[in-house]
């Protein structure tokens, strides 16, 4: 899997919104949320789509547990 920050971005401020959490304080936590992925990803050479999920997960929890959720179970059935 190819990792895509601008697409990535764009679907964590989709879900911001969607909880309804002002986009000064989304901005601030998917900024930090990239930043931190990218650092773990600068070490591998090949990413799984689970792995993403996973680090992006571990590290939206840090600032909106709601958010995280959100992401992980994107295109389940609940």
């Amino acid at each position: 899997m190819e990792y895509n920050e601008k697409d990535l971005k764009k679907l964590l401020k989709t879900d911001a919104k969607a909880l309804g959490i002002p986009s000064g304080a989304a901005e601030i936590f998917i900024e930090r949320t990239l930043k931190s992925i990218e650092k773990s990803l600068k070490s591998k050479d090949l990413i799984t789509e689970s792995d993403l999920t996973r680090l992006v997960v571990r590290e939206l929890k840090k600032y909106h547990a709601d958010l995280a959720y959100v992401y992980q179970n994107r295109d389940k059935i609940v």
